[in-house]
């Protein structure tokens, strides 16, 4: 049963959104991957959203996307973001872009109804994924000489609180994708992914995969979400400010990537030091592969997914990385991932779409072996939740 779509008003959220093609067939060619990530990048920046990791496949993408608390750029930022949209669109489209730069020129403002037009479509998670799958619609029926739908059905999202450890344990799922159907053995070697765009130099790639450890632009939110829809903390650190409650969130990620340093005989890395895509990218290599099975140290090659399964079969202990490399339902349609107390509270905001016998939010993830980065969902999934 379809559960209506949670989301975040007023704070900064966390979605990871998948959609897949009509009938699941593998309609996307290398051309078709590569102008999806570019239009993905031009919608990003015009919308004012923050792509952090995606995965384009053959038939479906996956994007984790942050979006900020509110939309209220100046009339210069509005016109440059108009320029990341429409830089080389078709004259209607390049008309609004135009008439917001001569208003701001002769009048020294965009019209208001220009800005009004714009802002609609920014700060929202739904109207950037509608127009991100219309607009690669379009351009795939002309080159394909075709009309009707792309997309099966209206994209699944999943709200993921905006914590360290979650966001790495939800990109590495997403970017492990083409491991998981046997393109590649190293997310690395697949080039339509956002941690083989950062390995290979792409400064969004990087920049997207940084924010999972620093909190995007505007600081992550480390608590669950309270009735009144405002981030409230949770736990023993309620009294302490924000900033002490992320760093002490980061701590196992920070010492992963002192340890990942520390490797190449490197000083200990601090807090503001995780900007460095060198530090970063070691952390996150730990999630992937040496966290994921494979041993930096002896080369020892990861267990195969029929592997993975018998293990699980018999009760046997697996690594979150391990675990990643198979399908993981929560993920895609655990409708809120995080902490136990952060679905709690993202549930108590929502009390009133369930039912009055339900009397808690968080569930646990069937199946993992182990406490999956300690994740909880909303959604109880127990028909084939890891397979």
């Amino acid at each position: 049963m379809k559960m209506t779509r949670i989301k975040v008003k007023g704070r900064t959220a966390v979605y990871h959104c998948v959609s897949r093609i009509v009938g699941a067939q593998r309609l996307l060619d290398d051309l078709g991957k590569e102008t999806l990530v570019r239009l993905l990048r031009r919608l990003a920046t015009f919308c004012g959203l923050e792509v952090i990791t995606y995965c384009i496949m053959s038939n479906h993408f996956h994007v984790l996307v942050r979006v900020p608390a509110e939309q209220n750029p100046t009339d210069e930022e509005l016109v440059e973001r108009m320029k990341a949209l429409y830089g080389k669109a078709k004259p209607r489209e390049a008309g609004l872009l135009y008439e917001a730069e001569k208003g701001l020129h002769d009048h020294g403002r965009v019209d208001a109804n220009i800005r009004e037009r714009m802002l609609a479509r920014m700060g929202d998670v739904s109207e950037f994924m509608k127009e991100f799958k219309q607009r690669f619609s379009k351009w795939y029926n002309i080159r394909h000489q075709r009309f009707g739908t792309l997309w099966a059905e209206r994209f699944r999202s999943v709200l993921v609180e905006d914590q360290p450890g979650v966001l790495e344990t939800v990109s590495a799922y997403i970017d492990l994708n083409a491991v998981r159907a046997g393109l590649v053995e190293d997310p690395k070697d697949y080039r339509h992914c956002g941690y083989a765009a950062a390995v290979a130099g792409d400064a969004k790639a990087r920049s997207g995969l940084l924010s999972m450890y620093t909190g995007g632009s505007e600081g992550a939110c480390w608590g669950g979400v309270g009735a009144g829809g405002a981030v409230e903390s949770a736990g023993p650190a309620e009294s302490e400010g924000a900033g002490a409650r992320g760093q002490d969130a980061r701590a196992p990620f920070l010492a992963g990537a002192q340890a990942a340093a520390g490797a190449e005989g490197s000083r200990p890395v601090q807090v503001r030091e995780l900007r460095e895509w060198k530090e970063v990218g070691a952390a996150y290599r730990q999630r992937l592969f040496v966290r994921g099975g494979v041993s930096g140290a002896s080369g020892k090659v990861a267990m195969s997914r029929e592997q993975i399964r018998r293990v699980l079969q018999k009760g046997g202990e697996l690594s979150v990385g391990e675990v990643l490399r198979l399908r993981i339902r929560h993920m895609t349609d655990g409708v809120v991932l995080g902490s136990k107390g952060f679905v709690d509270g993202v549930w108590l905001a929502h009390r009133e779409r369930f039912g009055s016998r339900r009397r808690s939010g968080a569930r646990p993830i069937r199946g993992a072996g182990v406490p999956l980065a300690g994740l909880s969902a909303l959604r109880d999934l127990q028909v084939e939740p890891i397979s």
